[in-house]
């Protein structure tokens, strides 16, 4: 079932006198349950797809369907409730609010909401735990480590429990240790809370935890990359840079 899908979508800029396609046309769609990675050169339209996917961002034509919503049909107010309540976000600079413990950065989606939080504890102690915080749930974000507070912006992205994730360079801040620790907790999250994740990264190592690889150049879709699920890592790796040799070959 698809749970979010682009439809020849196209994003133009108006620079000066000149134009720039941004995004030419692009078809896309991710299954529930689906770990999707984006890749491509800087400029290739990653990031601006995965505005446009969110809501985040207008169109400049085409379509997005999210949760079985055509949101260019939909006002600012309906398209934020339909984003708050199907999609969580993790971004590359976490975007915590300094003043809030991690607890409270987490629940932060459901106050907003105006959700009772009282009523998703246990929720929320198999969260901090599926991140590993249960210790540092009362700390601020001050007193986290980068990875720890990456953690957090995680957990926060799944305490909805949206049916999809979007997930803007998520390691782009971290070492390898902690680049690892969160790419195993999306791919946890994607396995055991059925959650579909699309991701955008430049790390060969991070885009080899996916389902399946997008590759975009000059705003287009070039290639698609499905890993076998019985691959081991390392292979998973060497199946990724050998696709991209080939594009840049």
């Amino acid at each position: 079932m698809k749970v979010l899908e682009a439809i020849s979508l196209r994003k133009r800029y108006q620079l000066g006198k000149h134009t720039v396609d941004a995004l030419a046309a692009v078809d896309f769609s991710v299954e529930k349950g689906e770990f999707v990675a984006i890749m491509g050169p800087s400029g290739s339209g990653k990031s601006t797809l995965l505005h446009l996917l969110g809501g985040l961002d207008k169109p400049s034509g085409g379509e997005v369907m999210l949760a079985g919503n055509r949101l260019s049909l939909l006002n600012d107010n309906k398209a934020t409730l339909v984003r708050r309540h199907n999609i969580g976000f993790v971004f590359q600079f976490f975007n915590l609010l300094p003043t809030l413990t991690a607890e409270e950065n987490i629940l932060l989606p459901l106050i907003i909401d105006g959700k009772d939080t009282r009523r998703v504890r246990d929720r929320l102690a198999a969260l901090v735990s599926l991140v590993g915080l249960t210790d540092r749930r009362g700390h601020k974000p001050d007193q986290l480590s980068g990875g720890e507070q990456q953690r957090v912006a995680l957990a926060r992205a799944l305490v909805t429990e949206p049916a999809i994730v979007l997930a803007d360079e998520p390691t782009g801040n971290l070492d390898s240790k902690n680049g690892t620790a969160i790419m195993d907790l999306l791919r946890r999250s994607c396995d055991e809370l059925g959650q579909a994740i699309v991701m955008v990264t430049h790390d060969t190592r991070a885009a080899a935890y996916a389902d399946r690889i997008v590759f975009l150049r000059d705003g287009e879709v070039v290639t698609e990359l499905h890993l076998d699920a019985q691959l081991t890592m390392p292979q998973r790796i060497r199946s990724v840079v050998e696709q991209i040799e080939r594009l840049e070959s």
